[in-house]
């Protein structure tokens, strides 16, 4: 309480430096050659690092929704998505339906209060649902086996109901499945073996596989670099723009001398 009247009577003061405008402040004169070298040294910065990015997007090797065939060289590890749309993560009821208690301690089982509508089971006698809440009760439960000539690859330690319980910003989405710790070669062929367990047609979605390697930027997103080249261009045509109106036909200067008053006689401007 104390700070905030402190707060208050600094702020409301009519003779305080913040209401005088009196702080100090960073008030750099905006010229033509600021703005043309400003625009300039981001162009040249921008340009460069969205090549760089679209690059590294296309050297990710990715199979969306086919699962016979390798394209390119798969260096290890391979992660293994599974993709849904129109699933709608975000929703507020949808979120709030967990118990962060009852995750983190077996002692706190019976923590259940937000959990409602899957909170308690009415087959149990009303006991506890461990881990209780929607989120926890939509776990994604399609299975996935791979094998490349006839020799079973084996992906590693999965924790399904971590990656799950992390809800997605949009409705269309990815979440970590597994990876294959060995590289896949061009035309190899890779049998996959699904077990189609999860219904997607009572919301209208979609479910989708997919095997990708990654990058330094991580998957394959083409983005980030279109966003740099994108502003670098923008950045670049103003410099341009700026040097054809500032510097090679420069703005006519005005006449000073019409700035000063023309005084009669008895001293008085006419």
């Amino acid at each position: 309480m104390g700070l905030w009247i402190f707060f208050s009577s600094f702020c409301w003061n009519a003779d305080s430096r913040f209401t005088q405008q009196e702080l100090p402040a960073c008030k750099p004169i905006v010229t033509p050659g600021l703005v043309i070298t400003t625009f300039t040294i981001i162009g040249i910065i921008f340009i460069p690092m969205g090549l760089v990015s679209l690059s590294a997007s296309e050297h990710v090797v990715e199979i969306v929704d086919r699962y016979d065939e390798v394209p390119k060289l798969m260096k290890s590890p391979v992660f293994i998505y599974y993709q849904l749309d129109n699933f709608y993560q975000n929703h507020r009821r949808y979120v709030k339906s967990r118990s962060d208690k009852q995750l983190r301690n077996k002692a706190a089982e019976n923590e259940t209060n937000i959990c409602d509508p899957e909170g308690r089971s009415e087959a149990s006698g009303r006991g506890p649902i461990v881990p209780c809440g929607l989120i926890a009760w939509t776990l994604f439960h399609d299975t996935y086996g791979f094998s490349v000539k006839e020799k079973k690859i084996q992906l590693s330690e999965q924790e399904d109901l971590i990656v799950w319980m992390r809800t997605a910003a949009l409705p269309n989405f990815r979440k970590l499945y597994g990876r294959i710790e060995e590289d896949l070669q061009p035309n190899e062929e890779i049998t996959v073996v699904i077990q189609n367990n999860y219904n997607t047609y009572s919301f209208g979605g979609r479910k989708e596989l997919v095997l990708s390697t990654t990058s330094w930027i991580g998957g394959k997103n083409d983005f980030l670099g279109i966003a740099y080249i994108t502003v670098g261009g923008l950045c670049l045509f103003f410099a341009v723009t700026f040097i054809l109106l500032y510097v090679i036909k420069p703005r006519p200067l005005g006449d000073p001398s019409y700035l000063s008053w023309n005084k009669s006689p008895s001293g008085h401007p006419n």
